[in-house]
């Protein structure tokens, strides 16, 4: 990391898991950044919809190319791609079949775990209308799918990531999501995920020393004791 740069504005919530997985990536990169943390009534109107016209975090501002970015994904691939453009970090794979299939997975992990993980807890914590058992067991079986898949695919291939033989972007998008499981899917799942989906659990574990993933998770769990 440069002395001269600037540290990058990472607009956070304390809550959500979509902001710490960029701040994940802030750390692996060893970036300069400082977080905003927000709240749900200031995402709606200016100046934060100047920033994110679709009123969520997380997003950034970059006063070191003056670029602002939002969705994670697109944030993830920025911040890959601007600042660590020769791949030092190692968080990519640059050719053939694993270039690709990390993509894959990182789409998948767009556009199902966030999504179903998200439904999952939205039912669980902030609808008002409560115990909606059909919407309960839609997503959590949705969320025993998405283990099943990482679970079988990581089996099958006998390697210890996604992708390969050492950690990709993808893996670590997962992380954030799989932090929030245990509290989402209610007390005990813990144990079942550990004896109905062992390679994924071990896979998520593996990944949670990694330090800029203990950082992250440090900083969201100082950030609700607030």
């Amino acid at each position: 990391m440069s002395s001269n740069m600037k540290p990058i504005k990472l607009f956070s919530h304390a809550g959500g898991p979509n902001p710490w997985k960029v701040a994940i990536f802030l750390n692996e990169l060893d970036l300069a950044y400082e977080t905003e943390l927000m709240q749900f009534p200031d995402l709606k109107k200016e100046p934060f919809e100047s920033i994110n016209p679709n009123g969520r975090v997380p997003a950034i501002e970059d006063p070191n190319t003056g670029m602002k970015v939002w969705e994670s994904g697109a944030i993830i691939e920025y911040l890959l791609e601007t600042y660590d453009e020769a791949n030092k970090s190692g968080l990519r794979y640059t050719s053939g079949a694993a270039k690709w299939e990390q993509k894959s997975w990182a789409y998948f992990q767009m556009s199902g775990q966030g999504p179903m993980y998200g439904q999952r807890a939205w039912f669980t914590f902030y609808h008002p209308e409560k115990n909606l058992t059909s919407c309960l067991d839609r997503y959590g079986n949705e969320i025993k799918r998405i283990l099943s898949v990482i679970n079988s695919h990581l089996k099958k291939s006998g390697r210890p990531y996604l992708c390969g033989e050492h950690v990709s972007y993808a893996d670590l998008m997962f992380v954030p999501w799989g932090w929030l499981t245990p509290a989402i899917m209610g007390e005990g799942f813990a144990d079942e995920w550990k004896k109905s989906y062992p390679e994924a659990w071990a896979w998520q574990q593996k990944l949670e020393e990694r330090p800029a993933v203990s950082k992250a998770r440090e900083a969201r769990e100082k950030a609700n004791a607030k």
